[in-house]
């Protein structure tokens, strides 16, 4: 398995875009598997769409370094090459004395090659500086080459290459020039998701734009030729083996409103003895089902869309009161609320807001708020269809939801902000809503028995 990592010297260096054109590039003449740094669905979204093969998410915070090395082995079963997008900086992580949640911690943890991604804007030798820095700040980092982003002209891009290579000892690859194409679209918590944008013709353009560009300035040939062989993690098992007859039926929304998910959560379900189907809770009725699960995404978007399918709403309101399990993060939280209110001045509106939503829990959610972005961890008490257990996940979001007082919470977080004082995971009947993203894996036992009661219609 040849494997390389594009990682970047910050936030804003351009390796999401130069990551998503390398692997459209690549894709074109070979099975390119990608993977990225970091606990986040919209970048993975990108090289999913480009590549046709779910992006897999690598994070030794969340998860333990046995689970990191058997995703990726997973992952790369089937492919001619891994791609690996780092997250932030090289050496950003979850603390500030150690590595763990970085990228650095992948690169080291797996073997991988590094390609930096250097935001050269207005700088030529200090760029050779900075590489400098990174190479000596851990030299057990397999720094193999630099690709400058942002650069203004031949006589830059000459500057800045002679002073890296010569102080360096490593090859500038590529030179991609500061381009307005060359930035993706934004909102608040980060790009627009992929599902979403693929419907425009502008989107898919600036997209193709995006690969032409960097194709034209960086050698993919050469690129390949800086990977390494990575082998395959010793007593390697699958990672997911997919029951022979699905016995449950577990039922996922996933729509321009609800899109956050981690392509491991699929194959657990399909392991675990669930049948997994779809659907829009902008578009369709609700499906029958054993269990529901309501991920992540921008729902304060589509408000009156989802208002408007008053027949979904009832439907979730009236499943949850059965008891039938209902597992809810963030965006799809924000969902199972009585309404999400939006401030005057959101979005353009010049005054306030606020559309109906299922009334699963009492309450309302309030956009925008302070915006959060953060790992969590925390205890499941248990009395909730995901049971007890120790958890390590994230959060991010702009919203606050505020619920009655007597609301229940099964989570208890010893970091992250959760919904209300660090308490998270509101449980009504057998549902459950949290702000805490977790990873399918990571917390496989907690989705093991939301499997279970799907099957059983059981409490944990």
């Amino acid at each position: 398995m040849r494997a390389l990592m594009i990682s970047g010297d910050r936030s804003g260096s351009g390796k999401t875009s130069i990551s998503l054109a390398i692997a459209a590039l690549l894709s074109q003449k070979m099975t390119v598997q990608t993977f990225k740094v970091g606990m986040d669905y919209i970048d993975p979204s990108y090289l999913t769409g480009v590549t046709g093969r779910p992006c897999r998410n690598l994070d030794t915070f969340v998860m333990g370094r046995t689970d990191v090395t058997r995703i990726f082995a997973h992952g790369m079963e089937g492919s001619d090459f891994g791609l690996v997008e780092g997250v932030r900086g090289l050496y950003e992580g979850a603390e500030s004395m150690g590595d763990e949640g970085s990228s650095a911690a992948v690169a080291k943890l797996l073997t991988i090659p590094v390609i930096l991604v250097v935001s050269a804007r207005s700088i030529t030798r200090s760029a050779a500086a900075m590489v400098k820095g990174f190479q000596s700040f851990d030299p057990a980092i397999d720094i193999r080459g630099v690709i400058l982003n942002n650069v203004s002209g031949q006589q830059h891009v000459r500057k800045a290459t002679e002073a890296i290579e010569h102080h360096c000892g490593v090859p500038v690859i590529g030179a991609v020039p500061r381009q307005p194409d060359m930035e993706l679209a934004m909102r608040h918590l980060g790009l627009v998701p992929y599902l979403e944008g693929k419907t425009a013709p502008a989107f898919l353009r600036r997209i193709q734009n995006i690969t032409a560009m960097v194709g034209d300035h960086i050698d993919p040939d050469l690129l390949l030729g800086l990977s390494a062989t990575v082998p395959t993690p010793p007593g390697h098992d699958p990672l997911f083996e997919p029951a022979e007859v699905p016995d449950t039926t577990i039922a996922v929304a996933l729509d321009e409103a609800f899109n956050f998910y981690y392509a491991d959560l699929f194959d657990h379900l399909r392991a675990g003895g669930a049948k997994v189907v779809t659907f829009s809770p902008i578009h369709d009725r609700l499906p029958e089902a054993d269990g529901y699960i309501f991920g992540g995404g921008y729902p304060e978007l589509f408000l009156h869309e989802l208002e408007a399918n008053d027949r979904m709403r009832d439907a979730v309101h009236e499943r949850s009161r059965e008891g039938i399990p209902i597992y809810a993060e963030c965006g799809g939280l924000m969902y199972l609320t009585g309404a999400i209110r939006t401030k005057a001045g959101w979005q353009g509106s010049d005054k306030e807001e606020a559309c109906g939503m299922c009334g699963v829990f009492d309450g309302e959610t309030i956009m925008p708020a302070r915006r959060i972005v953060s790992y969590v961890e925390g205890e499941s008490q248990g009395g909730n269809p995901l049971g007890a257990g120790h958890f390590r996940g994230h959060e991010f979001h702009y919203s606050d939801v505020n619920l009655q007082t007597d609301t229940r919470f099964s989570y208890l977080l010893s970091r992250g902000k959760g919904i209300k004082g660090q308490l998270d995971g509101a449980v009504r009947d057998n549902t459950i809503g949290s702000y805490t993203h977790l990873h399918p894996v990571s917390s496989r036992n907690m989705f093991s028995s939301f499997i279970v009661s799907c099957r059983t219609g059981a409490r944990g």
